[in-house]
């Protein structure tokens, strides 16, 4: 990394580690007495709080830092999975600390006191536990949804033509080539007529992941696979990885469309970049009508790979009976889930605007903390069908 760039990778990681760092004095103030618990296990909290505070900003510039790509990488895990446990950590104790006021008004000085220690010790311990459920979680093989999207005037010969979707793989620190792999094995049992990738498939770099990223020339389909970037590409590198995956045998779609026929009856499917590319490359701003450009009086079902679920409205006014989305991962774990709708129409499953439907995929494997609460990542294996009694 150069000096130029240093500078700002500097400034932010204080602003990270100061932030961090007074998050976790509030914790040790408002958890630490209350646990009465022996002076030894005392310290041993009290050191873990200290390595915590320290391990999060690092395992979030690690990449930047560290040359040893083994290091950075076990620098990412350790931290990364201090996180997941100290995010939980510290909404619990939040959430605490609006209900004991509550808790002082309704009960005996003697009962709140000991609700004072059980509470403390209930924080800690549904932390630890949501961390260790999103842990097993995030480390089985995604599950395969099947979904049927009912379209009217379906061609009957479009009957059950089948895609398949996954979306923010994150490949990265924690996540390999050899989860990857097991991914393409799960879409290639499913004989899909085509697959689709909605973007953020890297966190690092084209000279970090090539061979991680690898295993996605084994996918087979019947009408080729296709990728869209998602906002990660572009904090990662978004045209080296463009021309990488390209290399790999999949269509990159950026703001355009091909038609594909299946037994004569066509079908139109378009991607867009990522709805917020403009702002890293200004000639990838995100245009779902200009990726339609050209098709939009072909009789045929018209589907639009976009990553984030906030290109609906363009893409419904464009046209499209069908757009496939990720970014959200659903949520992945408690309370975040409840964030997604400030920022997204949609956060996961299938809903329809106007006549067009969406469908948002939770997310095949997941970002930041090794850590996903309300099932696994998620392959979708998606049915169009005629929709009955339109």
């Amino acid at each position: 990394m150069s000096s130029r760039q240093s500078r700002p990778v500097g400034r932010f990681f204080l602003v990270v580690s100061t932030l961090v760092g007074l998050l976790h004095i509030y914790i040790a103030l408002r958890l630490l007495p209350a646990l009465a618990a022996p002076l030894w296990l005392y310290f041993i909290a009290l050191g873990w709080l200290i390595f915590s505070a320290a391990a999060i900003p690092l395992a979030m510039l690690a990449r930047f830092f560290v040359k040893r790509q083994a290091l950075a990488d076990a620098l990412a895990w350790v931290g990364l999975s201090a996180m997941g446990f100290f995010s939980s950590l510290l909404v619990l104790t939040l959430l605490r600390d609006l209900l004991l006021p509550i808790a002082y008004l309704l009960v005996s000085e003697q009962t709140f006191a000991q609700l004072v220690v059980f509470s403390a010790r209930a924080v800690v311990s549904l932390a630890g536990a949501a961390t260790l459920i999103g842990f097993i979680n995030v480390r089985r093989t995604p599950a395969i949804v099947h979904i049927d999207i009912p379209l009217a005037g379906l061609p009957p010969v479009l009957q059950n033509f089948t895609l398949v979707q996954i979306s923010d793989v994150h490949i990265g620190p924690t996540i390999k080539g050899a989860y990857l792999q097991a991914i393409v094995d799960q879409v290639n049992s499913l004989n899909p007529d085509l697959v689709a990738i909605t973007g953020d498939l890297v966190d690092g770099s084209v000279a970090q992941l090539r061979e991680q990223v690898a295993p996605l020339k084994n996918l087979r389909s019947r009408y080729g696979n296709y990728f869209v970037t998602g906002n990660h590409e572009y904090y990662s590198g978004a045209e080296a990885w463009i021309n990488y995956i390209k290399s790999l045998g999949i269509e990159v779609l950026l703001n355009q469309h091909i038609v594909l026929y299946h037994n004569r009856a066509p079908l139109v499917l378009a991607g867009v970049t990522d709805y917020n590319a403009q702002q890293i490359v200004f000639a990838h701003k995100s245009d779902p009508a200009a990726a339609l450009a050209g098709a939009q009086s072909l009789d045929a079902v018209k589907i639009l790979l976009a990553h984030q679920p906030r290109s609906a409205a363009a893409a419904s006014a464009a046209g499209f009976d069908l757009q496939l989305s990720g970014h959200t991962h659903g949520g992945q774990f408690w309370p975040w889930n409840f964030f997604v709708p400030l920022q997204q129409p949609y956060t996961v499953g299938l809903h329809k605007l106007n006549k067009m439907w969406i469908y948002i995929n939770r997310g095949t494997g997941y970002w930041g903390p090794p850590k996903r609460l309300g099932g696994r990542g998620e392959i979708s294996c998606i049915r169009l069908v005629k929709q009955e009694n339109p």
